[in-house]
């Protein structure tokens, strides 16, 4: 486990029965998301895909949740993603 916690805002969604974890905080390339899977770990989305995948559920993002802790995260659940800081971001 890691020493220092990161604070980040996370949005969970699903696609093709994945969860995914969208890290709001992280820095990206321009017109992209960083996500975190169990699978592959951390990636960059493209905010396409980030708007088509359809939000998770608390039994769907559990455990992901927990892995994200343990890997030095501090997680801020959220729904939505605030476009003004958004755009504020790119």
């Amino acid at each position: 486990m890691s020493d220092i916690l990161v604070d980040t805002r996370v949005i969970f969604k699903m696609s093709d029965g994945e969860c995914i974890a969208f890290l709001l905080d992280c820095p990206a390339n321009s017109g992209n998301v960083l996500s975190y899977m169990h699978v592959g770990q951390h990636g960059e989305a493209s905010i396409e895909f980030f708007n088509e995948c359809k939000l998770a559920t608390e039994e769907e993002y559990k455990d992901l949740l927990s892995e994200l802790w343990s890997i030095g995260y501090r997680p801020y659940i959220r729904s939505r993603w605030n476009g003004n800081r958004k755009s504020q971001r790119w």
